[in-house]
């Protein structure tokens, strides 16, 4: 960041930083101020504050959240001084292949922007963490294949959503052509093309910000820097429609 904020007119800019008047704040700095976010849980703070400013814009309903998990890569333990795992990082396999790292967990609301982010090690199933990510007010959720079976869960007994969770992919592949299996696949597209919304965030952390792996060891640091990603995303999402407002 110290040598960004060197290199880069726009960040400074960001930043409020000036090469010729001030100075620019070095590593140490940057790294103590980043310790007093994580202690005072400044990212959770962060993505509250921006989802009550959508909200006041009428940019979230919070009638109903789609959940969803991504895994993030932990690096190798020969890229780290001590050449040792991060303990709190686990292996887990997704299809054919194994992963090491973390789960992000989010609740993302039907209209885009996330509400609720949870982190785990890889190796937690999706299902047992979706009452996490529900904020109470839903009147319905959306969630993949990895979900099947939630609402049987007892954390969730009692709770007035109705679920859509999308067919296993291995049954819907045996849906025929009868009336009723016409019916069931399109119920199941249209479950999908709601579903989908939950996949824009993912995509802004890696591909925009380009946060593909763990920056930091235990998983307290980096669902901290995740919330704080996911509250960026939010805004980056909805950034021309600010704008307009603010002109």
């Amino acid at each position: 960041m110290e040598e960004a904020l060197y290199d880069s007119t726009s960040i400074r800019n960001f930043a409020k930083l000036s090469l010729t008047r001030g100075s620019i704040p070095d590593e140490t700095t940057i790294l103590n101020f980043r310790h007093l976010l994580e202690k005072h849980g400044i990212a959770a703070d962060a993505l509250e504050a921006v989802n009550l400013l959508l909200q006041d814009q009428g940019m979230m309903v919070r009638k109903g959240t789609i959940v969803d998990a991504t895994i993030i890569e932990a690096p190798s333990p020969t890229k780290n001084a001590t050449g040792t795992r991060d303990p709190e990082m686990h292996q887990t396999k997704k299809g054919n292949q194994y992963h090491f790292g973390m789960k992000a967990h989010i609740g993302v609301d039907m209209t885009g922007p996330v509400h609720t982010v949870v982190g785990t090690a890889a190796n937690v199933h999706d299902v047992t963490q979706a009452h996490a990510l529900l904020h109470g007010e839903e009147e319905m959720v959306l969630g993949d294949a990895g979900y099947r079976g939630v609402e049987k869960r007892e954390e969730h007994q009692g709770r007035n959503v109705q679920w859509h969770i999308a067919m296993r992919p291995g049954k819907r592949r045996t849906l025929g052509r009868s009336n009723m299996g016409r019916m069931l696949e399109s119920y199941e597209r249209a479950k999908a093309s709601l579903r989908s919304r939950v996949e824009h965030p993912f995509r802004v952390i890696k591909r925009q910000f380009g946060f593909t792996k763990v920056r930091h060891r235990g998983l307290a640091k980096n669902t901290a820097q995740l919330k704080m990603l996911f509250t960026l995303a939010n805004l980056w999402k909805v950034r021309h429609h600010l704008a307009a407002t603010a002109g």
